[in-house]
């Protein structure tokens, strides 16, 4: 079941040397029980789809166009009330730099109950209370930590006390923005396991936006690979691994290193990233493509459909499918 659907979702950045182009028409669902990686290097728009996907993009930043249909309206264009009602309750965000999103002035029950108090006026602060201490639980924290100050805690126990407030007001969507950036191997692991119980328990759909291949291929059910503010491929998570189509899709995953082959060389990606500042009409992968031909030379293709769920936008599988 779809429980979330983005269609040609598209935000540029007004500079003075012009619009920097960072997300260029993305599309995809998001199911119920399901994990989807975003995955990219730096700079490759992930973050800024976040922020698109909540319509909490900030100035110089505008969202251009798309929707993001989500129980059938469209966070894009509903008021700003309704808009805020939808957030938190339908769909909330794990942001980047966790750690560092709490108040801390504040004790840490005071700030998931302002969440509730919000979505849910006519709830007592006991029943409030009693709401704050069972997430806290449900994210392997003690209840008492409620009464404790960010200061006090270690970065997996505030990093768990963010996951707990997302949860507050019980989204269908939640998006973790590079979560676990941070944290060590233990508690990364710890977070993501988290993630995936919730999934299961509540049905979750949930978006993380990431540059750690490894976690993603671990964690992800789908992945979605970003390059320069486009989505360029998407597949089951076994799909991108093992039949890669896309020629950067093949270079980030051959970039990886095993810890079995350690005498593999590692292969490079010539050039550097196109601007996205007025960018040629073309591919955007173009300049660095070694499986470039002489139609790459043309406006970008869509997606073409490899199997029901693996979709890639590439010259060279329309060139093999004929259409």
């Amino acid at each position: 079941m779809s429980l979330l659907k983005v269609q040609n979702l598209t935000t540029y950045y007004d500079t003075s040397a012009g619009y920097n182009q960072a997300l260029e028409s993305i599309s995809f669902d998001l199911n119920s029980n399901e994990i989807l990686g975003l995955i990219g290097e730096s700079g490759c728009g992930k973050s800024t789809a976040g922020y698109s996907l909540m319509r909490m993009v900030e100035r110089p930043g505008q969202i251009m166009g798309g929707s993001v249909l989500i129980d059938g309206l469209d966070l894009l264009t509903v008021d700003n009330a309704t808009h805020r009602k939808l957030l938190w309750k339908e769909i909330a965000m794990i942001p980047q730099s966790a750690m560092n999103a709490l108040d801390p002035c504040y004790k840490i029950g005071a700030q998931i109950l302002e969440a509730l108090k919000i979505h849910f006026p006519q709830m007592s602060k006991e029943e409030g209370m009693n709401r704050v201490h069972s997430l806290l639980e449900m994210v392997g924290l003690n209840s008492r930590i409620a009464q404790t100050y960010p200061h006090k805690l270690s970065g997996g126990m505030k990093q768990r006390a963010v996951i707990a407030m997302a949860l507050a007001c019980d989204p269908k969507v939640i998006i973790s923005d590079e979560a676990t950036t941070g944290l060590d191997v233990l508690i990364e692991a710890q977070i993501l396991a988290i993630l995936r119980r919730l999934k299961k328990e509540r049905g979750l759909g949930i978006i993380i936006i990431s540059h750690d291949l490894r976690m993603v291929t671990t964690v992800c059910d789908r992945i979605g690979i970003m390059y320069a503010g486009y989505l360029v491929e998407i597949g089951s998570t076994d799909e991108i691994k093992h039949n890669a189509q896309h020629p950067y899709t093949k270079a980030l995953f051959s970039s990886q290193i095993d810890m079995n082959d350690f005498n593999r060389r590692v292969d490079s990606i010539e050039v550097v990233v196109p601007k996205s500042i007025n960018p040629d009409d073309l591919c955007r992968f173009f300049s660095r493509c070694k499986e470039k031909v002489d139609v790459c030379n043309t406006p970008p293709p869509g997606f073409t459909s490899i199997s029901p769920t693996h979709a890639v936008a590439c010259f060279k599988e329309v060139l093999a499918s004929g259409k």
